[in-house]
């Protein structure tokens, strides 16, 4: 498991879920298409997080178009259903 690119990803969420909250408890006006952005943002680092977490240094240096479209797509391997 790549610790430091998990970390990396799990932190860049962290910081955006903490905005989305703020935005949402302080302004009136934060809108759906602002909140779209921003969870599109959001699910980008978690999503990269779990499906490129067996990538190799080397791999996320060298991450072609593919593996970068790949890795943010939502995880075929969650099953969302279990309670």
């Amino acid at each position: 498991m790549n610790r430091e690119w998990i970390l990396l990803h799990l932190k860049e969420a962290h910081e955006e879920l903490a905005r989305i909250i703020e935005e949402c408890e302080l302004r009136n006006d934060y809108d759906t298409g602002e909140y779209l952005v921003s969870m599109m943002h959001l699910y980008n680092h978690l999503n990269t997080a779990w499906n490129s977490r067996e990538a190799s240094s080397e791999n996320v240096r060298n991450c072609s178009e593919e593996d970068f479209s790949d890795w943010r797509k939502f995880p075929s391997d969650i099953d969302m259903s279990v309670p």
